[in-house]
C-alpha cells in the first residue's frame, strides 16, 4: 500500500478518474445518495489516498483552505478495506499534512453524524446541531 498526495494539477487523468470512480461508488451508487459530486473545490483541493499495488484506491480525502480555516472532506474506505482501521491511518495522515502545512489554522469539517465519535477522537468539537444533508444526518464539526 502507498500513499499519494497530489494538487489537482499534478493529478493524471488516470489517477483522477480513479479518485472519480471511487468517490461516485461510495458516495453516490452505495450511499444511494445523486447529488452533484464533482465541483470545483476539487481544483484547488490537495488529494490524498492510498493505493495498492494495483493502483486501486483504498482510502481517499481532499483537503483545501477557505479564508483561514481548512477543511477536508470526501472522506472514505473502500467497501472491501473497510474494518482494517485504514480510516484511523487515514485521518492521521490527513492532520499531518494540515499541521504541516496550515500550522495553526483550524479545521471544520461536515461529518455524517454517525462518524462524530471518530471524529472526536482526533480532536474534533461539534459546532451545529444535526442536519440533513442529501438526506443524510450530519453535523458539523472543528478543531482548533
Amino acid at each position: 500500500m502507498n500513499i499519494q498526495i497530489k494538487s489537482f494539477s499534478e493529478l493524471t487523468t488516470v489517477e483522477y478518474h480513479r479518485l472519480l470512480e471511487t468517490r461516485v461508488a461510495v458516495f453516490v451508487v452505495e450511499q444511494n445518495c445523486p447529488y452533484q459530486e464533482i465541483d470545483t473545490i476539487d481544483l484547488e483541493a490537495t488529494h490524498l489516498w492510498f493505493a495498492d499495488e494495483a493502483e486501486h484506491i483504498l482510502a481517499y480525502a481532499r483537503i483545501y483552505q477557505e479564508a483561514e480555516t481548512v477543511h477536508f472532506g470526501r472522506v472514505l474506505v473502500a467497501k472491501t478495506m473497510r474494518q482494517q482501521q485504514l480510516g484511523k491511518k487515514l485521518l492521521t495522515e490527513v492532520m499531518s499534512f494540515i499541521e504541516e502545512n496550515y500550522p495553526q489554522q483550524p479545521i471544520e469539517i461536515g461529518a455524517q453524524a454517525h462518524l462524530q465519535k471518530f471524529y472526536g477522537a482526533f480532536g474534533f468539537q461539534p459546532i451545529s446541531e444535526e442536519y440533513l444533508e442529501d438526506s443524510i444526518p450530519h453535523i458539523d464539526m472543528v478543531k482548533k
